[in-house]
């Protein structure tokens, strides 16, 4: 059978509309200028006027998005301006720069949404290649930059602007996805290759050393590896493995042992090794029920370290209380739910597995990180994705948003089942080439 994507009324009224008003648009004087800015207008999410032809459950992730975005400005706005302003004198410094970084995350975020997935999936190998190299850069003396003990950046100059880590949890979802999905198609030398190739990603992000990304992109690719169906033998096999390695990790680097031991009671230390975690857990309690109020936290003033950044929700905790904690984790379940619902309608397996491992890279870091401020696990370098400083987690996440929002906008095609095409044999053994993305509607 031969499976046709069919567009929606919806989307061919707004083509045609589309069309009609480009055809005026060029017998205009300044015609060709409408045109080109008609073709560059989608690569800005805000101004997209394709939106309205776009599946429910698209319209609602990109708005979700843009609230999630938006609430982490305004927090980090309030946990950034004390230090900004101490260090150097301005207290916009840090807003300043990652809204710099959010219009660059905002460019990936459009170029995806409109994108055919067939197309991104085609690139996704070796986009995660090239990422993969400058992750191994970051373990070279004089490339890689050392901040707090983890060799995880690439400079320019004496300022560190790549953490590759990051960029490449996007390019891991495609391509888990993408391999996970072919998986019984797929030659057994190119299994163990792209196995290999995870391995050695997850190896050279623990010799940064940075076990929390390196946990974090392993729960990925076995999660993906798990919704695609592979034999729980495995699957067993390696989650054992990965946890050996951990302890192997801990085993030989003392201040992960120290992380956990203050983990288990950090009142014990609470001046040393338990420090980060007391004064994170003293903010999420002064919070209350209602929060201190915005711009109130006391907890920022240089007693909570890292407090915009992977500790950032305590800020907003004890700012914003157990009300709006309960809200932003409202926010989180409405995200996923909406995600695995875009899973579930996906008709192709790649697809599913690309929404599945972008709602376990959005949320799950997210619960992780909520997790680690408020003590319910040991403490690691893991950003609140769209809500702690930093350019990298910035776009990897809007990147991230962008393919599950064009996995829904390909779901809102209807299938129609045509009868079997005469010259293609049924039992070809024709190996599939690379996953296709259904066309969805055709207005980007």
């Amino acid at each position: 059978m031969l499976i046709v994507r069919e567009r929606s009324p919806v989307s061919i009224i707004h083509a045609a509309q589309v069309q009609r008003a480009v055809g005026n648009r060029r017998n205009a004087p300044n015609g060709s200028r409408i045109e080109k800015a008609v073709k560059i207008r989608p690569l800005f999410p805000l101004v997209d006027e394709s939106v309205n032809a776009w599946a429910t459950e698209a319209r609602l992730l990109r708005w979700l998005t843009f609230l999630w975005v938006l609430l982490g400005l305004v927090c980090l706005f309030s946990a950034s301006y004390a230090s900004a302003d101490a260090d150097f004198g301005n207290g916009l410094y840090y807003v300043i720069r990652q809204g710099i970084w959010l219009l660059a995350g905002l460019v990936c975020f459009g170029v995806l949404v409109n994108t055919p997935l067939r197309m991104v999936l085609q690139i996704a190998d070796w986009g995660m290649l090239l990422v993969l190299g400058l992750v191994m850069l970051t373990l070279v003396p004089g490339l890689g930059t050392t901040v707090n003990g983890a060799s995880r950046w690439l400079a320019l100059g004496p300022l560190p602007i790549l953490q590759p880590s990051e960029l490449i949890k996007p390019f891991l979802v495609l391509q888990s996805a993408r391999v996970f999905g072919q998986w019984e198609q797929i030659r057994p030398p190119t299994r163990w290759l792209w196995l290999g190739i995870f391995a050695l990603l997850l190896g050279s992000i623990l010799l940064q050393p940075n076990l929390s990304t390196a946990a974090l992109c392993g729960m990925l690719l076995w999660l993906v590896a798990l919704a695609a169906g592979l034999p729980i033998v495995q699957l067993g096999g390696t989650a054992i493995a990965g946890f050996f390695l951990a302890v192997l990790s801990v085993s030989f680097r003392s201040y992960q042992r120290e992380r956990i031991m203050s983990f288990l009671n950090p009142w014990a230390d609470a001046t040393q090794n338990g420090y980060q975690l007391v004064q994170s857990l003293l903010a999420v309690a002064s919070g209350g029920a209602l929060g201190q109020g915005y711009g109130m936290s006391q907890q920022k003033l240089d007693y909570l370290p890292i407090h915009f950044t992977d500790f950032i929700f305590s800020i907003y905790a004890e700012e914003f209380g157990l009300l709006g904690s309960l809200l932003l984790l409202l926010m989180l379940l409405a995200f996923a739910t909406i995600g695995l619902r875009v899973a579930l309608q996906a008709t192709q397996r790649v697809h599913q597995l690309v929404a599945i491992g972008v709602v376990v890279l959005l949320v799950g870091q997210s619960l992780l990180n909520i997790g680690v401020a408020t003590g319910a696990l040991p403490t690691t370098g893991l950003p609140f994705p769209m809500f702690s400083y930093g350019g990298s987690s910035m776009i990897a996440s809007l990147a991230a948003s962008g393919l599950l929002i064009r996995v829904a906008r390909e779901n809102a095609s209807a299938n129609t089942v045509l009868p079997f095409v005469k010259g293609r044999s049924r039992g070809s053994s024709r190996r599939p080439s690379l996953p296709s993305a259904s066309r969805g509607d055709r207005t980007s």
